[in-house]
């Protein structure tokens, strides 16, 4: 026994010093595509970056920093980075992902592959390492274009604007809009011998497997009346739906999974999120629970909010898993003689 109690101290100190070790943190800077977006209730668009978090366990912090319509110059210039490194400690991780407004001609943003892109890209890979920090690069991600035709710029920003109306695709092939931009990231990581996802590479494979139709469900595509916020519909290509980012974010979760052993075990999936902020496919529990299988399994991610318990369903495995700051409780029922009071009890997390 006298051995046993230093044994258990040991053991108590050693839980101690794993609860008080700073969660890592995966930084992204970037573009719209990766983007956090403004009022998510009535916004059909999401970044990818913005649905990551669901895509980890609580060990790991997302934080984006993506911002609509930057290039790797502009998000410099505007000190956007500065913010970033200041934060960084040994141990975080940077997603560096730029290309998609790097080609715009406009003098605040154009850069060069091969020479001034090549260089942004860089410096945001050797400044991150300066921190202690672990650059990630990754290749731009492609734009939904089924139509061969001669290249012509794309204003990426503008396609919110584009009402809905047919298009007149002339392949099933998935055509690249992004040149010598897509190279850039690559070329650097290996001049670096950095982590490099090919992002591009990926999502090419995911948009040609989904189809010339099927794709569509990917980004922001509306017909008119589908979105009481969006009355004369959408028609954009670039950027993503809250189906489209999800499926992304968990496909570069994989890759940098398979990529960075550190991180891999904790990569999560589930069949369906719930985020108040959208972050996940649902904004309700009930929204999500109407969407589970009448029999089967069923895995369900709680990021926030207070819900009730639901009742077990007869065939359907239910598995809910919740961070911290969602709460669950069962509603228990207090009797008097005089009157009945209904109040809730919170659950321990699972």
């Amino acid at each position: 026994m006298k051995h046993f109690i230093p044994f258990l101290f040991a053991l108590a100190a050693l839980f101690l010093v794993a609860s008080e070790r700073p969660r890592p943190v995966i930084y992204i800077i970037g573009d719209s595509t990766a983007a956090d977006k403004k009022d998510p209730l009535h916004n059909p668009e999401r970044g990818w970056g913005m649905m990551l978090q669901a895509n980890f366990t609580e060990d790991v912090i997302v934080s984006n920093h993506a911002v609509n319509g930057r290039s790797s110059k502009s998000f410099l210039d505007e000190g956007r980075w500065q913010k970033v490194l200041e934060t960084l400690k040994p141990g975080d991780y940077v997603i560096i992902q730029f290309g998609h407004n790097d080609s715009k001609l406009d003098t605040a943003r154009h850069t060069v592959p091969g020479a001034t892109f090549d260089a942004n890209i860089e410096r945001y890979a050797r400044e991150t390492m300066a921190k202690g920090a672990i650059p990630i690069l990754m290749s731009p991600v492609v734009r939904r274009n089924f139509h061969q035709a001669k290249s012509e710029l794309i204003e990426d920003e503008a396609l919110r604007d584009v009402p809905y109306h047919d298009e007149t695709g002339n392949t099933d092939t998935l055509i690249d809009t992004h040149g010598a931009y897509r190279l850039s990231a690559q070329r650097v990581a290996r001049k670096l011998n950095v982590v490099y996802i090919d992002a591009n590479a990926i999502t090419t494979k995911l948009e040609q497997q989904c189809g010339v139709i099927g794709s569509r469900s990917l980004h922001v595509w509306l017909k008119p009346g589908e979105n009481k916020d969006i009355p004369q519909g959408r028609k954009d290509n670039t950027h993503y739906s809250v189906y489209g980012a999800s499926i992304v974010a968990g496909l570069l979760a994989d890759a940098i999974g398979q990529k960075i052993k550190t991180l891999k075990p904790f990569v999560r999936h589930y069949d369906a999120v719930v985020s108040t902020t959208g972050r996940g496919n649902f904004f309700t529990l009930q929204e999500a629970l109407k969407h589970a299988p009448k029999k089967g399994k069923y895995s369900l991610l709680i990021m926030d909010g207070t819900w009730q318990q639901p009742p077990k369903q007869h065939g359907l495995h239910l598995k809910i898993t919740k961070y911290k700051q969602a709460t669950l409780y069962r509603p228990t029922i207090i009797s008097h003689t005089n009157h009945t009071n209904l109040s809730h009890q919170p659950l321990s997390p699972q």
